[in-house]
């Protein structure tokens, strides 16, 4: 049967870079099993000891770097679903890393920021970091020290692109959403506006989440596996 689908939003969550060798926060090996995120991932935490907060978040970042660390076949398979679908494609990512873009996504609208950016708490200003952060670096735009913080939505703050998020779900006919639990809001809540517009609304997780039954489509299996042969599905259809 043919898909006339022309508006695709997918969200993607720690399950999709997980094949890549990046932990997640709340699996059994998470990072939140071994570290307290009241001590590392809120404002009142880097307030408290920004030392502590860099030596965590550059520790991620240098294992992020890593040659070993790869986009996967989920992370090329959506990239090419970006390439070439007729219509549009936005994709929205919980994950902080940058596999998306290496492996060739454009449109991504990064909910919870961006690992390999800092930003100045004095300026505002955002720019890349590929090496180690401390709290005497100074910043490239205002010359102040010690305003530099990773680019990274902590918790008790407000998610990025919420307001442009909504204007592309309210407006998509198919929402995928992959290797996230959808527990945890506002993105929990991104299936319900989509179905509340007649969206096709697909779950591709490892195994069925909290939401799973308000999903019109669920497939379930490794991120590397069902993500390329849904995607093969899509723009088979569309050229049928």
């Amino acid at each position: 049967m043919k898909l006339t689908f022309q508006t695709v939003v997918v969200l993607t969550g720690a399950g999709v870079s997980a094949e890549s060798g990046l932990k997640t926060f709340r699996g059994a090996d998470g990072w939140w099993r071994s570290y307290r995120a009241e001590q590392l991932a809120t404002p009142e935490a880097f307030a408290r000891d920004p030392g502590l907060v860099h030596q965590f978040y550059n520790m991620r970042r240098r294992k992020l770097l890593v040659p070993e660390i790869k986009p996967n076949r989920a992370h090329l398979a959506l990239a090419e679903l970006e390439q070439k679908w007729s219509g549009q494609v936005c994709l929205i990512t919980q994950n902080v890393d940058d596999l998306h873009e290496r492996a060739g996504s454009q449109k991504i609208l990064h909910l919870h920021g961006e690992l390999l950016k800092y930003r100045c708490a004095y300026c505002g200003h955002i720019d890349r970091a590929e090496s180690d952060i401390n709290v005497h670096d100074v910043c490239s735009s205002c010359s102040r020290p010690g305003g530099l913080r990773p680019h990274v939505v902590w918790f008790g703050e407000i998610p990025f692109f919420l307001d442009e998020i909504s204007v592309k779900l309210s407006a998509c006919d198919l929402f995928l959403s992959v290797g996230t639990s959808g527990n945890v809001y506002p993105a929990a809540g991104f299936v319900q506006l989509a179905n509340s517009v007649g969206a096709h609304t697909v779950e591709l997780n490892l195994e069925p989440t909290e939401l799973s039954t308000v999903y019109k489509e669920k497939l379930y299996g490794r991120a590397s596996e069902v993500v390329p042969a849904y995607v093969q599905k899509l723009l088979q259809s569309g050229h049928d």
